[in-house]
Protein backbone atom coordinates (compact mmCIF):
# COMPACT_ATOMS: atom_id res chain seq x y z
CA UNK A 1 0.00 0.00 0.00
CA UNK A 2 0.97 3.62 -1.19
CA UNK A 3 1.56 6.18 1.22
CA UNK A 4 2.25 9.74 0.75
CA UNK A 5 5.62 10.21 2.25
CA UNK A 6 7.38 13.45 3.93
CA UNK A 7 9.43 13.89 1.16
CA UNK A 8 6.21 14.59 -1.09
CA UNK A 9 5.00 17.02 1.51
CA UNK A 10 7.96 19.48 2.62
CA UNK A 11 9.43 22.32 2.38
CA UNK A 12 13.50 21.77 0.77
CA UNK A 13 14.31 25.54 1.24
CA UNK A 14 15.41 25.40 5.29
CA UNK A 15 16.02 28.32 6.46
CA UNK A 16 18.46 27.42 9.47
CA UNK A 17 21.12 29.09 11.59
CA UNK A 18 24.46 27.40 13.19
CA UNK A 19 24.74 27.15 16.84
CA UNK A 20 27.13 30.11 17.05
CA UNK A 21 24.29 32.35 15.36
CA UNK A 22 23.30 35.38 18.08
CA UNK A 23 19.96 35.17 20.18
CA UNK A 24 18.61 38.74 17.99
CA UNK A 25 19.63 37.41 14.45
CA UNK A 26 17.99 34.17 15.93
CA UNK A 27 14.71 36.66 16.00
CA UNK A 28 14.54 38.75 13.09
CA UNK A 29 15.27 35.80 11.09
CA UNK A 30 11.62 34.26 13.01
CA UNK A 31 10.16 37.35 12.03
CA UNK A 32 11.20 38.09 8.73
CA UNK A 33 10.34 34.30 7.04
CA UNK A 34 7.31 34.52 9.42
CA UNK A 35 8.24 31.06 11.19
CA UNK A 36 8.08 29.82 14.23
CA UNK A 37 11.33 28.20 14.86
CA UNK A 38 14.56 27.21 13.10
CA UNK A 39 16.96 24.26 12.74
CA UNK A 40 20.73 24.58 14.31
CA UNK A 41 22.98 22.91 12.24
CA UNK A 42 27.16 22.08 12.40
CA UNK A 43 29.63 22.56 10.32
CA UNK A 44 28.03 18.96 8.55
CA UNK A 45 24.89 20.16 8.32
CA UNK A 46 23.54 18.03 10.44
CA UNK A 47 20.86 19.06 12.51
CA UNK A 48 21.36 19.20 16.43
CA UNK A 49 18.98 20.99 17.68
CA UNK A 50 16.11 23.60 17.20
CA UNK A 51 15.45 27.04 18.51
CA UNK A 52 11.43 27.96 18.39
CA UNK A 53 9.55 30.88 19.72
CA UNK A 54 9.23 29.58 22.66
CA UNK A 55 13.02 29.29 23.44
CA UNK A 56 13.30 32.46 22.78
CA UNK A 57 10.61 34.08 24.78
CA UNK A 58 11.68 32.26 27.60
CA UNK A 59 15.21 32.99 27.79
CA UNK A 60 15.23 37.29 26.72
CA UNK A 61 18.24 38.80 25.63
CA UNK A 62 20.34 40.33 28.46
CA UNK A 63 20.69 43.76 29.05
CA UNK A 64 24.50 44.82 29.46
CA UNK A 65 25.03 45.49 32.83
CA UNK A 66 27.10 48.39 33.56
CA UNK A 67 28.34 49.89 36.64
CA UNK A 68 31.74 51.13 38.71
CA UNK A 69 32.30 47.26 40.11
CA UNK A 70 31.59 45.70 36.98
CA UNK A 71 31.29 47.26 33.78
CA UNK A 72 31.98 44.10 31.51
CA UNK A 73 28.51 43.73 29.34
CA UNK A 74 26.64 40.06 29.69
CA UNK A 75 27.69 37.80 26.55
CA UNK A 76 25.05 37.63 24.18
CA UNK A 77 23.07 34.19 23.94
CA UNK A 78 23.72 31.81 20.65
CA UNK A 79 21.22 29.37 18.90
CA UNK A 80 23.54 26.51 20.74
CA UNK A 81 22.46 28.47 24.10
CA UNK A 82 18.44 28.28 23.03
CA UNK A 83 17.99 25.26 21.18
CA UNK A 84 16.18 22.78 22.29
CA UNK A 85 18.46 19.30 22.16
CA UNK A 86 18.35 16.82 20.48
CA UNK A 87 16.05 17.61 18.17
CA UNK A 88 13.34 15.74 16.89
CA UNK A 89 13.73 15.01 13.39
CA UNK A 90 12.07 12.52 10.50
CA UNK A 91 13.06 11.05 7.81
CA UNK A 92 12.54 12.03 3.92
CA UNK A 93 11.41 8.34 2.87
CA UNK A 94 8.62 7.95 5.92
CA UNK A 95 5.22 8.20 6.06
CA UNK A 96 3.43 11.45 6.30
CA UNK A 97 0.90 10.28 8.60
CA UNK A 98 3.83 8.98 10.63
CA UNK A 99 5.66 12.53 10.87
CA UNK A 100 2.03 13.96 11.84
CA UNK A 101 1.52 11.27 15.05
CA UNK A 102 5.43 12.40 16.05
CA UNK A 103 4.57 15.72 15.81
CA UNK A 104 0.64 15.73 17.86
CA UNK A 105 2.88 13.02 20.61
CA UNK A 106 5.66 15.08 21.04
CA UNK A 107 3.24 18.90 21.08
CA UNK A 108 5.77 20.66 18.20
CA UNK A 109 4.80 22.73 14.93
CA UNK A 110 7.33 21.68 13.05
CA UNK A 111 9.73 18.87 11.93
CA UNK A 112 13.10 18.81 10.24
CA UNK A 113 13.38 16.80 7.89
CA UNK A 114 16.92 14.50 7.70
CA UNK A 115 18.78 12.35 4.92
CA UNK A 116 20.42 9.05 5.97
CA UNK A 117 23.08 10.98 7.64
CA UNK A 118 20.91 13.05 9.26
CA UNK A 119 21.90 15.80 7.69
CA UNK A 120 18.99 18.65 6.84
CA UNK A 121 17.35 18.43 3.42
CA UNK A 122 14.03 19.98 4.28
CA UNK A 123 11.43 20.62 6.89
CA UNK A 124 7.74 20.15 7.24
CA UNK A 125 5.42 21.57 9.27
CA UNK A 126 1.72 21.09 10.81
CA UNK A 127 0.07 23.24 8.08
CA UNK A 128 2.04 20.51 5.23
CA UNK A 129 0.88 17.79 6.61
CA UNK A 130 -2.74 18.71 6.63
CA UNK A 131 -2.82 18.23 3.32
CA UNK A 132 -3.25 14.56 3.46
CA UNK A 133 -6.75 15.38 4.51
CA UNK A 134 -7.62 17.66 1.63
CA UNK A 135 -7.30 14.68 -1.06
CA UNK A 136 -9.93 14.59 -3.61
CA UNK A 137 -12.54 11.68 -2.49
CA UNK A 138 -12.54 10.31 -5.86
CA UNK A 139 -9.02 9.33 -5.44
CA UNK A 140 -9.37 8.52 -1.95
CA UNK A 141 -11.97 6.15 -3.17
CA UNK A 142 -9.37 4.62 -5.92
CA UNK A 143 -6.71 4.31 -2.77
CA UNK A 144 -9.25 2.16 -0.77
CA UNK A 145 -9.87 0.50 -4.01
CA UNK A 146 -6.59 -0.69 -4.19
CA UNK A 147 -6.01 -1.50 -0.96
CA UNK A 148 -9.21 -4.11 -0.99
CA UNK A 149 -8.40 -5.90 -4.42
CA UNK A 150 -4.29 -5.95 -4.41
CA UNK A 151 -3.70 -6.09 0.01
CA UNK A 152 -6.44 -7.98 0.79
CA UNK A 153 -8.04 -9.73 -2.19
CA UNK A 154 -11.05 -8.89 -1.99
CA UNK A 155 -13.01 -8.96 -5.43
CA UNK A 156 -13.89 -5.51 -6.80
CA UNK A 157 -17.46 -6.56 -7.22
CA UNK A 158 -17.88 -7.87 -3.30
CA UNK A 159 -17.30 -4.41 -1.61
CA UNK A 160 -18.87 -1.12 -2.85
CA UNK A 161 -16.78 1.87 -1.74
CA UNK A 162 -18.69 5.38 -1.16
CA UNK A 163 -16.34 8.55 -0.04
CA UNK A 164 -17.92 11.74 0.80
CA UNK A 165 -15.66 14.73 2.43
CA UNK A 166 -12.97 12.34 3.37
CA UNK A 167 -15.61 9.44 4.94
CA UNK A 168 -15.63 6.18 3.21
CA UNK A 169 -18.89 3.88 3.60
CA UNK A 170 -18.19 -0.18 2.95
CA UNK A 171 -20.84 -1.72 1.71
CA UNK A 172 -20.94 -5.41 0.76
CA UNK A 173 -20.09 -9.20 1.67
CA UNK A 174 -16.92 -10.69 2.47
CA UNK A 175 -15.28 -14.32 3.33
CA UNK A 176 -14.16 -14.55 6.80
CA UNK A 177 -15.72 -12.38 9.64
CA UNK A 178 -12.37 -12.63 11.77
CA UNK A 179 -10.84 -10.43 8.77
CA UNK A 180 -13.09 -7.26 8.99
CA UNK A 181 -11.13 -5.52 11.64
CA UNK A 182 -7.98 -5.98 9.74
CA UNK A 183 -9.85 -4.78 6.88
CA UNK A 184 -11.11 -2.02 8.32
CA UNK A 185 -7.85 -0.88 10.19
CA UNK A 186 -5.88 -0.85 6.74
CA UNK A 187 -8.26 1.67 5.05
CA UNK A 188 -8.28 3.30 8.24
CA UNK A 189 -4.76 4.17 7.54
CA UNK A 190 -5.31 4.94 3.49
CA UNK A 191 -3.91 9.10 3.36
CA UNK A 192 -6.92 11.26 3.12
CA UNK A 193 -8.77 8.93 4.98
CA UNK A 194 -10.96 10.98 7.98
CA UNK A 195 -13.40 7.65 9.25
CA UNK A 196 -14.47 4.66 7.61
CA UNK A 197 -18.40 3.62 8.24
CA UNK A 198 -18.29 0.01 7.39
CA UNK A 199 -21.74 -1.94 6.65
CA UNK A 200 -20.15 -5.65 5.71
CA UNK A 201 -20.80 -8.31 6.49
CA UNK A 202 -19.57 -12.19 6.59
CA UNK A 203 -20.08 -15.33 4.31
CA UNK A 204 -18.81 -17.35 7.43
CA UNK A 205 -18.61 -16.27 11.07
CA UNK A 206 -15.13 -17.35 12.00
CA UNK A 207 -14.10 -14.69 14.61
CA UNK A 208 -13.18 -17.34 17.29
CA UNK A 209 -11.25 -19.17 14.74
CA UNK A 210 -7.40 -19.30 15.55
CA UNK A 211 -5.70 -16.86 13.00
CA UNK A 212 -3.55 -17.80 10.12
CA UNK A 213 0.20 -17.24 10.05
CA UNK A 214 1.28 -14.24 9.25
CA UNK A 215 3.76 -15.46 6.78
CA UNK A 216 0.45 -17.28 4.30
CA UNK A 217 -1.80 -14.64 2.45
CA UNK A 218 -5.43 -14.97 3.75
CA UNK A 219 -8.07 -16.31 1.74
CA UNK A 220 -11.09 -14.10 1.05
Amino acid sequence: MKHIKVADLMTDEVVSVASGTAFKEVAKLLVQHDISGVPVVDDEDRVVGVVSQTDLLAHPAPLPRTGAQDGAPVPARTAGDLMSAPAVTVRAEEAAADAARLMTRRGIERLPVVDVEDRLVGIVTRRDLLRLFVRPDAEIRRRVQEVLRDVVGVPVDDVHVHVVDGVVTLEGVVQRQSRLPVLHALVERVDGVVAVVSHLTARTHDATAPAAPARHAMPW
